[in-house]
């Protein structure tokens, strides 16, 4: 009897800091997921929403800031949506019409403070649960803030099934790098994740050797989301690798979308070179396949070596 959803993972740029471009875009994307594909369920890359500022240095130096870098923020700032706001009503009517839960990396702004977050979407429920990305890399420290434990859902989610019984799932979202921080993977293995989804920028080849890992670990389905963008999807005067030899079709992040089985098995991508669409059944019952040989929180842990615990971010910062 049928375990099975289909799955989509959107490879797509943000329309050059446009909210209204983009939020279109996601819309056609979306609806083209479930046409063609019969999507159940669709990832959207980090920052899809309100823009991955690739080459942009806001101005920074150590110890000053200079102000057309201020100006910069400004308009980044602006690009961003809160939580809950029209855009975030504009998701949940996405996801309502097309039936399809959605994930989507976005940037938050809370008051002043900019967060790389992924939203989750039910086509029922409406905008549910959002992640913030722990630790921004590098340079991102700058613009962005930094997530803590309040936003670290592993969500249940029940698929209609029309070949058997309705598909429970448990959902988890996990932003670029922070896929490298061991911990927080274990965190989410242990809340027993079973769709890990990867939003990221990240086009390196390596990627693909970190998704893999990941998927046999967690013996977990991975769905990496990643840009593919070039000059032309960015404001004319953004930063670029090379000003003087500016082109539209530069690209400025390489994609490598891909989606990877509980065993190691690429399903579909890595999609390189073009903005694109791919998609999977996911056949949940791969996950216990998986667990009979490692479960990494389970059977194949020691819990009386090592111990995971996480700390209540109110009691930390009260000391």
């Amino acid at each position: 009897m049928s375990n099975t959803i289909k799955a989509s993972v959107v490879q797509a740029a943000t329309a050059a800091y446009s909210l209204p471009d983009t939020l279109d875009k996601l819309e056609r994307l979306t609806r083209l997921a479930k046409e063609r594909d019969g999507a159940q369920l669709a990832v959207f890359p980090e920052a899809f929403i309100g823009g991955y500022p690739k080459m942009s240095t806001f101005g920074l130096v150590v110890g000053d800031r200079l102000p057309e870098g201020r100006d910069e923020f400004v308009r980044y700032a602006k690009a961003a949506i809160e939580i809950p706001s029209p855009a975030i009503t504009r998701i949940e009517q996405i996801s309502k019409e097309t039936n399809i839960f959605l994930v989507v990396g976005v940037i938050e702004r809370d008051n002043g403070t900019l967060y790389c977050t992924a939203v989750f979407v039910d086509p029922e429920k409406g905008y549910v649960a959002k992640h913030r990305k722990l630790v921004p890399t590098a340079m991102e420290r700058t613009i962005w803030g930094q997530g803590d434990g309040t936003t670290l859902p592993v969500l249940t989610k029940t698929f209609e099934n029309t070949q058997g019984p309705p598909v429970e799932t448990k959902l988890s979202a996990t932003i670029c790098w922070e896929n490298y921080m061991p911990l927080l993977r274990t965190w989410y293995y242990s809340q027993g994740t079973q769709i890990y989804c990867a939003p990221t920028v990240d086009a390196r080849p390596l990627w693909q050797s970190t998704m893999t890992h990941i998927a046999l670990e967690g013996r977990c389905f991975v769905l990496s989301a990643c840009q593919f963008s070039q000059e032309k999807d960015y404001p004319p005067d953004h930063a670029v690798a090379n000003a003087e030899a500016r082109d539209p079709e530069n690209v400025m992040i390489a994609g490598g979308s891909v989606i990877i089985s509980p065993l190691g098995k690429v399903l579909a991508g890595p999609l390189l070179g073009t903005e694109g669409i791919i998609s999977a059944d996911l056949d949940m019952d791969d996950i216990l396949r998986g667990k009979f040989d490692l479960d990494t929180t389970g059977h194949y842990a020691r819990n009386d070596v090592f111990q995971l615990r996480l700390v209540d971010p109110a009691v930390s910062s009260a000391k």
